[in-house]
């Protein structure tokens, strides 16, 4: 089974005019996918997905539908994580409010 992230376009050297009026310059990067294995801590059952490598996100994070999708438990946060695009913009997918365990085994990698 693959998982796709959203995919977000960056036009290079781009002047991005964030939310609170701050600016930053956007730069187009090489995409690099690596296929991850993701396994339950109690019974090790588990899917190989791919995943963005260094996506700019400032953590790892899952769809909650594939979470809820594949049996992951999931406990709830003591407050919720707003999630900002690289425009800074909020996330139309609103706060994170939950987080899971699990390991995580490295496959491949390769650039897109």
């Amino acid at each position: 089974m693959t998982v796709q992230p959203k995919e977000v376009k960056a036009q290079p050297k781009e002047e991005v005019e964030t939310e609170r009026g701050l600016r930053r310059t956007v730069k187009m990067i090489t995409e690099v996918w690596m296929k991850v294995r993701i396994e339950k801590l109690d019974s090790h059952e588990g899917v190989t997905v791919k995943a963005l490598l260094d996506s700019g996100a400032t953590g790892l994070l899952a769809d909650r539908k594939f979470v809820e999708k594949h049996g992951f438990k999931t406990q709830k946060l003591d407050r919720p994580v707003n999630v900002r695009n690289v425009d800074g913009t909020k996330n139309s997918g609103g706060t994170i409010t939950h987080e899971i365990e699990v390991n995580i085994f490295l496959r491949d990698i390769w650039r897109g």
